[in-house]
């Protein structure tokens, strides 16, 4: 782990399966923070809904991490994951891609079975 990364997680967070965090993404989300008051992260929270049963949210938020929260740190960037959305997302990749189609996050989570074209909505089995 390189010096610039830095992932906090409390007992209740401590999965098996950590969530990652691309290089890509944190440059994205750091300048996304810049723009933003001193203290606003990001939460990602698996909700209910979506075309395939769940979906993410994504949310820019001035918040302390909560006692449950996986919080991952690298450059500038700070994101929160809440130990329920874990639960979905174990294992997971958190990208941002842009390619000729449009720019976007993109989360590849083994725990899905199914998604649908959006890319935000994912059933688990």
């Amino acid at each position: 782990m390189r010096a610039a990364e830095r992932y906090l997680m409390t007992e209740a967070a401590l999965a098996p399966n950590n969530v990652i965090l691309t290089d890509r993404a944190a440059r994205k989300i750091g300048r996304i923070l810049a723009k933003q008051g001193e203290g606003t992260v990001l939460r990602i929270v698996v909700a209910g809904g979506g075309c395939s049963g769940f979906q993410y949210e994504y949310k820019l938020v001035k918040e302390t991490p909560a006692n449950d929260d996986l919080v991952l740190a690298k450059d500038n960037a700070t994101v929160l994951i809440d130990s329920l959305s874990l639960e979905f997302m174990g294992g997971a990749e958190i990208d941002y891609v842009d390619d000729l189609i449009g720019q976007s996050f993109q989360i590849k989570n083994p725990n899905a079975v199914a998604g649908c074209g959006c890319g935000t909505s994912f059933a688990v089995a």
